[in-house]
């Protein structure tokens, strides 16, 4: 099902609660990043949170484009440790490139939500919605924005797939500047595609790098 947007100024629990009033139990925020980049995976993350979290550090349980990066790695290492459970998936460039980004985004997503123990008995999801799960869900359009549980599984894919970019992908894959602009389009990103090709991880199917060597 739909949900209506509910603006607050950050991310609250009220649709979890409204959830427990319903009898769910186990109920997992789902988001993705990575989603319009040139180059490397979409990531999806996957959390199921507690009732209550206490400490200073949950006001950054916000949309991880909100936060700076340091503010993200503070959040990422709370949430990992106070998490029910989490669960990270993603869809490298090869299966975005054959499938498209939609289907590789909701096959990310499913992948996060295999990897929860215990398995949750409804999704709260950013703007996606997964019926081939069979599970039940409720799709909330700027979800990471309104609801606690979907912006901490967005820090999580955020942080997940930042590190990846500014390790392996660096390492293996020197003079792009992944570790800088994480595969997004940039100015300098597409000075790089210019002067080196792509790279395995570059998706071809993706303008500009399409165009720049179809």
């Amino acid at each position: 099902m739909k949900a209506k947007a509910r603006h607050r100024r950050r991310p609250s629990s009220i649709y979890e609660s409204d959830l427990l009033g319903l009898g769910y139990r186990c109920i997992a925020g789902v988001d993705e990043v990575g989603r319009g980049t040139l180059a490397g995976p979409v990531v999806a993350g996957a959390v199921v949170l507690p009732g209550r979290i206490r400490g200073r550090w949950t006001g950054l349980i916000r949309d991880s484009k909100q936060l700076s990066p340091a503010q993200r790695e503070v959040a990422y290492t709370n949430l990992v440790e106070v998490a029910v459970c989490y669960g990270v998936g993603a869809a490298d460039a090869l299966e975005i490139d054959s499938v498209g980004i939609v289907t590789a985004t909701r096959r990310a997503m499913a992948r996060a939500i295999e990897d929860l123990e215990p398995a949750p008995d409804h999704l709260l999801i950013d703007a996606v919605e997964l019926p081939a799960l069979g599970l039940s869900q409720t799709s909330i359009i700027g979800g990471d924005a309104l609801c606690r549980s979907i912006a901490a599984a967005s820090i999580i894919a955020k942080v997940t797939r930042d590190r990846l970019m500014e390790s392996s992908f660096e390492s293996r894959y020197p003079g792009y500047g992944f570790a800088e602009h994480k595969g997004y389009c940039t100015p300098e990103h597409l000075q790089a595609l210019e002067r080196l090709g792509p790279s395995p991880v570059h998706r071809m199917t993706f303008t500009p790098v399409r165009d720049l060597f179809r």
